[in-house]
């Protein structure tokens, strides 16, 4: 009869005995919170094992109980099977409600994502989360069917170096990290077998189509919201090293105004940055960008469409100074 709790182990380097004896290592530990084990992953000297209540640390201690299990956390979900991910030698999953991490001790992840994603994400797809790692950008991913949808078209990720967050949307069925290989491979409905991290553009129908790229602030103010900024000019800080656009490349930087919080956008100002001429060393650009934006918050956005363009922000100045309270 399967005891959904019960994690069994053959003798050591024998796969076909599995009845414990005076002789051998086989044998089996029950684990007691939780009604079923979800799934396992293997660390750097254990392996860690999820109920669906609660997170399990077995630990080989040779003969003659062979494996020990310590309970690290209860009253913890995890969304499924594949949710779980090891990174830099600390395992990460995704919750019920929330994502966590175990780095020896269980420990809550702060998500600045958590409502966006937990609010419109299909639980009874939760099979089908399944979580991967992008190590060369310090990331982990997962990715997971919408709140109205059937199939994976959402993802989050979290860069566990600079504690970021950031989404998208994309479909993906499956994700193997670069390891040996050049670069990651990721799969598709259509079981296309995808570069990622690769080129500049997405090539997932063997034509080049520009990648709609951008980046974009939180609202940001001046004396805390009591006085109006007032915007004249931008200096952009930006570097197109690996474009191959033609003529040449361009990002668009857009300031949104908000009168107040729940205001929504006023009358906003954008203007191009384009790749200058280029030296041995550096790469020269727009040297700055006037504008006319007032607003008592602002956001600040870049982005960019273009077939053959990158780009990477650096640290751009926006001169504003106050204008008045009304």
């Amino acid at each position: 009869t399967l005891d959904p709790m019960l994690i069994r182990w053959s003798d050591q380097e024998d796969p076909y005995t599995w009845t414990p004896s005076a002789t051998n290592q086989a044998g089996s530990i029950r684990l007691s919170h939780g009604s079923e084990i979800i799934t396992s992953i293997q660390t750097r000297q254990e392996i860690v094992a999820f109920t669906d209540q609660a997170v399990y640390s077995l630990q080989y201690v040779g003969p003659p109980y062979v494996w020990t299990s310590q309970l690290m956390g209860d009253n913890i979900s995890v969304m499924g099977p594949n949710a779980v991910s090891l990174a830099s030698g600390i395992v990460y999953w995704m919750g019920k409600d929330k994502f966590y991490m175990y780095d020896g001790r269980v420990q809550t992840l702060n998500c600045d994502l958590r409502r966006y994603v937990f609010q419109d994400i299909n639980q009874l797809q939760n099979q089908q989360v399944f979580a991967s790692t992008n190590e060369g950008f310090n990331e982990v991913w997962w990715f997971y069917c919408s709140a109205n949808s059937y199939t994976i078209d959402k993802y989050v990720v979290f860069n566990y170096v600079e504690n970021s967050w950031y989404y998208g949307t994309m479909a993906r069925t499956a994700w193997l990290d670069s390891g040996t290989l050049p670069f990651p491979i990721a799969a598709t409905y259509d079981h296309t077998l995808l570069n990622h991290e690769d080129g500049v553009d997405n090539l997932e129908t063997g034509t080049a189509v520009a990648i709609d790229a951008y980046i974009s602030s939180s609202e940001f103010d001046i004396g805390d919201g009591h006085n109006f900024g007032f915007v004249w000019r931008v200096l952009p800080d930006l570097t197109f090293s690996g474009s191959s656009s033609s003529p040449t490349p361009v990002v668009t930087m857009t300031l949104i105004p908000l009168q107040n919080s729940g205001s929504g956008a006023g009358k906003y100002d954008s203007d191009n940055v384009y790749k200058g001429s280029s030296y041995n060393i550096t790469e020269e650009f727009t040297g700055q960008v006037y504008t006319r934006v007032r607003g008592r918050q602002l956001i600040f956005k870049v982005e960019s469409n273009q077939v053959g363009t990158t780009w990477q922000l650096g640290a751009p100045r926006i001169d504003i100074r106050p204008d008045g309270r009304r």
